[in-house]
């Protein structure tokens, strides 16, 4: 059962529990008569990566933001993780809400996230934005290894720095933005199992055929220096998803965080038009 939502005015979690007993934070900021909006967030973050966001957003819709399991104030279980186990935590998490139908907004993992919930919850989902993902990041091997390096280093230091500089701008790096501390922070008390759970949930996930099954309005967002989730990932999703529009920003990875205006524009335009 679902515990009672966060007040929006402090920076609180709810709780509650998934059938395979893993204990899963979550917050709620916005009119309870709006429609719902479900953000999810990229690997090796938590719900705090949409502070600013929320605000705005907030004004037309129910926000809900949660940590998936292994990040943030959620419970790291142990093991792989799977990109089935995290798509149906999302759905638990509107049950336990008694929540029928949301938008979906999903950057990273999160937007791995949202293709299955397209893909095997069509009924659940209104409009789906997919940002700065991919419906595949394979080779397997190369995953493997970074999934041991990840559990033998002494600390999250290297990994840290690497993220960093896959998610930011060399600019905004070395300027010392405060916009990026935040980021380095959660990192740096990243629990590595966690982690190394979510990489094998990416390295073991293909949608490349099965999101031409998607029927929900979808909008892919990229950015055109992501060294990560390229912009030929998000072009092949476009092409492949029914009626996908795709939005290019001049961004690395968190497009929300380097260009916030043209990000929430392209957001409220989609969901609110």
């Amino acid at each position: 059962m679902a515990s009672q939502s966060s007040n929006a005015a402090d920076n609180t979690r709810s709780f509650f529990t998934t059938g395979d007993g893993v204990r899963i934070a979550y917050r709620i900021d916005g009119p309870a008569e709006s429609p719902v909006l479900v953000l999810s967030n990229s690997i090796a973050t938590d719900l705090g990566m949409w502070e600013h966001q929320v605000p705005e957003l907030s004004e037309h819709f129910r926000v809900v933001r949660y940590d998936m399991r292994g990040h943030g104030e959620s419970y790291v279980p142990a093991g792989a993780y799977s990109i089935d186990r995290l798509g149906r935590d999302v759905l638990e998490l509107l049950d336990s809400l008694d929540i029928q139908r949301v938008h979906f907004l999903g950057l990273s993992l999160g937007g791995f996230v949202g293709q299955w919930l397209g893909i095997h919850a069509p009924e659940r989902i209104d409009r789906l934005i997919l940002s700065n993902t991919a419906s595949y990041l394979g080779p397997a091997g190369q995953w493997d290894e970074i999934i041991a390096a990840v559990l033998e280093a002494e600390d999250m230091q290297e990994t840290a720095e690497r993220f960093l500089h896959n998610w930011f701008p060399i600019r905004l790096l070395e300027d010392g933005s405060a916009a990026v501390e935040p980021f380095r922070t959660t990192l740096l008390a990243m629990d590595r199992q966690g982690l190394a759970g979510s990489y094998a949930a990416v390295r073991d996930t293909d949608m490349r055929r099965t999101i031409a099954l998607i029927t929900n309005p979808t909008l892919v967002i990229a950015g055109e220096h992501d060294p990560v989730t390229t912009v030929s990932h998000s072009e092949a999703m476009a092409a492949t998803i029914p009626g996908a529009k795709l939005t290019v920003m001049p961004a690395a990875h968190m497009t929300h965080i380097e260009f916030p205006e043209a990000f929430m524009r392209a957001v409220l335009d989609f969901l609110l038009n």
